[in-house]
C-alpha cells in the first residue's frame, strides 16, 4: 500500500464528510475529492466501516499533531487572562482553519453512535481533552479539580456546535460572537473565584 496515496483519501474522506456528513461519505465521493481513478478508495478501504476506521485513525492522527503543536508552544498560559486568550484561539481555529477537520470529527461521533468499535477508536481524542484542559487550569495557576476540569471542557465541547452552524441569534445569545469575551465569562462561570 501507498502510504501517500491512503493518506490523501483519508484526507479527502475527511473533506467529504465536512462538506456532505455521514451519508455522503462514498468511496466515489472520497475518490471524487482524492481526484484520483475510480475504485481506489474501494482498494485502500474495501468497505465502509473500514472507510469510517481509516477516517477515525486519521483524526485520532490529527487531533495528536495539533495536541503537540499545542504543547511545543511554550509552558501554557501563566494567568487567567492568557487561559482566556488560548482559550478564544481555539475556538476561533474552530470556527476557521480548523473548521474542516471538526466536523468531520462531529459525523464520526454521530456514527460512533450506532457503532461502538468507532466509539472506541475516538475515545482518545475525547478523554485527552479533558487531561488537556485539567493541565492548561494547572499552568494558569487555577484550580484543576474533576468538577472545574468537566465543565470547562463540557462548555467548550458545546460551544462547537455553534460555532460550526454559525447561526448569528445563536452565536449573540450564547456569547460567542465575541470569542474573547466568551472564554472570560467562561472561566468565570466555571471559577469566580478567578475572574480573569
Amino acid at each position: 500500500m501507498n502510504q501517500d496515496r491512503r493518506d490523501r483519501l483519508r484526507d479527502a474522506a475527511i473533506a467529504v464528510l465536512a462538506e456532505s456528513g455521514g451519508r455522503g461519505l462514498t468511496h466515489r465521493a472520497v475518490d471524487a475529492a482524492a481526484a484520483v481513478p475510480a475504485g481506489t478508495a474501494k482498494n485502500y478501504f474495501p468497505t465502509r466501516d473500514a472507510l469510517l476506521r481509516g477516517v477515525a485513525e486519521r483524526c485520532l492522527e490529527q487531533y495528536r499533531e495539533v495536541a503537540a503543536a499545542l504543547a511545543g508552544s511554550g509552558p501554557g498560559p501563566a494567568d487567567a487572562r492568557q487561559l482566556a486568550a488560548l482559550l478564544a484561539g481555539m475556538l476561533r481555529d474552530v470556527a476557521g482553519p480548523g473548521r474542516v477537520r471538526v466536523l468531520a470529527y462531529l459525523e464520526l461521533q454521530a456514527e460512533a453512535a450506532r457503532r461502538p468499535w468507532l466509539a472506541a477508536l475516538l475515545d482518545p481524542i475525547g478523554a485527552a481533552d479533558f487531561a488537556a484542559y485539567a493541565h492548561l487550569l494547572r499552568s494558569a495557576g487555577l484550580p484543576a479539580g474533576p468538577g472545574h476540569v468537566r465543565a470547562l471542557t463540557l462548555a467548550l465541547h458545546g460551544a462547537l456546535l455553534h460555532l460550526l452552524a454559525g447561526a448569528p441569534a445563536t452565536l449573540a445569545a450564547a456569547g460567542l460572537d465575541d470569542l474573547e469575551g466568551f472564554a472570560r465569562d467562561l472561566l468565570s462561570a466555571v471559577l469566580p473565584e478567578a475572574a480573569p
